[in-house]
């Protein structure tokens, strides 16, 4: 079972930083989801509000199902975390384990 890094890097607009933060305190207590091991956002460093949030879920399939287990209060701090996006500055990654080297 390999496990899958899912990354999303993107910049917020400087004016919407605090507001960011804010956010960002709600979902870390309410994103959980079966298989999800962990949930991590830094800020890039030498780039002030760039910031990358890290997903590491326990197997390919706990990737595949995650979307299916967002409830809407995760879908709207999404939508608000898009909402102060600088556009064209999201940046998606997904990384799957290489199963020989487990």
């Amino acid at each position: 079972m390999s496990k899958v890094i899912f990354t999303v890097q993107y910049t917020i607009k400087p004016e919407k930083r605090e507001e960011y933060l804010k956010i960002l305190k709600d979902l870390k207590l309410i994103i959980k989801s079966d298989g999800l091991l962990s949930y991590n956002v830094y800020e890039i460093k030498g780039r002030q509000n760039h910031f990358q949030e890290i997903h590491v879920f326990a197997s390919e399939d706990s990737y595949e199902n995650y979307d299916d287990n967002n409830d809407e209060r995760i879908n709207l701090i999404l939508r608000k975390i898009s909402d102060i996006t600088v556009k064209n500055s999201v940046k998606y990654t997904t990384m799957i384990e290489i199963p020989e080297l487990e």
